[in-house]
């Protein structure tokens, strides 16, 4: 299989599951147990993502200037700091780190 039929064939397999996810009834989904297990989900899926992105590099967990960054990032929003400014405080500590080493 070449890369573009893989391509072709998860894009199916996504818009398939978007259509499956349209055949869903609304009452399902207003019940208390689903909506919490969405939300929940999302939040572990993004979790996951943010872990990946800041520990992997390859096949390997290497804690570099991402980890203090995103540590700030993560004080700032639980201090509730506008989007814009973690954003630039997290850049002026990675880049801080990285000048150090």
């Amino acid at each position: 299989m070449t890369i573009w039929q893989i391509v072709i064939a998860a894009s199916i397999a996504v818009l398939a599951i978007k259509f499956v996810g349209y055949l869903v009834p609304p009452a399902l989904l207003d019940r208390p147990a689903p909506a919490r297990i969405a939300d929940l989900l999302t939040v572990a899926l993004l979790a996951a993502l943010i872990a990946v992105q800041t520990l992997g590099s390859g096949q390997a967990i290497v804690l570099d200037a991402r980890v203090p960054a995103v540590i700030v990032a993560g004080v700032l929003f639980w201090l509730k700091v506008p989007f814009i400014l973690v954003v630039i405080a997290a850049a002026v500590v990675a880049a801080g780190i990285r000048a150090l080493t």
